[in-house]
């Protein structure tokens, strides 16, 4: 391996990061050449270093536009974000993501309403795990995942964070 590579997997990448201070914290994020990776509120040193290749411009311009879009979001100046996406996880957690995506702003869907959506009825409990697994946070959005019931539910960053988040799309 080289020093510009950082093994994902079985698949070199090339990774940059950057910290964007936000009304909720500061967040985290990293990209590589195929777009945005990770977004979480998780301290520099813990994590992917950032590693210089010809790719790494690439990664540094998606890592620019996350922060510019998130910027705009907490603003609330943005509802939908367009910054390429290249999450890590299996189909069937990429299949739950992409549902995620369709989850309206301001709107919420409970784990079974989103596992029925996908065609998989009683999958709701796989659906929060993947739901769980979720990487990029706010723009692949599982804060929108509620309960059954209407009840805020697990959230990585914590039920605060999913009420501010929850409470920044509904004003």
């Amino acid at each position: 391996m080289s020093t510009t590579e950082l093994i994902l997997g079985n698949n070199p990448v090339a990774m940059a990061s950057k910290s964007l201070a936000t009304a909720t914290g500061t967040l985290w994020l990293t990209a590589s050449e195929k777009g945005l990776c990770s977004l979480r509120p998780i301290a520099p040193e813990k994590a992917y270093p950032a590693i210089e290749t010809a790719a790494f411009a690439e990664a540094e311009r998606w890592l620019q536009l996350a922060a510019e879009q998130l910027a705009q979001y907490f603003a609330g100046e943005r509802q939908q974000f367009s910054v390429p996406l290249a999450p890590q996880g299996t189909a069937f957690q990429q299949a739950v993501w992409q549902q995620l995506l369709q989850i309206p702003f301001g709107q919420t869907a409970s784990y079974g309403e989103l596992a029925a959506s996908m065609g998989k009825p009683t999958a709701a409990r796989a659906v929060g795990a993947a739901n769980g697994a979720n990487k990029i946070a706010i723009i692949i959005p599982c804060h929108r995942v509620i309960g059954k019931q209407g009840s805020l539910t697990g959230y990585a960053w914590g039920l605060k964070m999913k009420q501010q988040l929850l409470t920044i799309e509904q004003s």
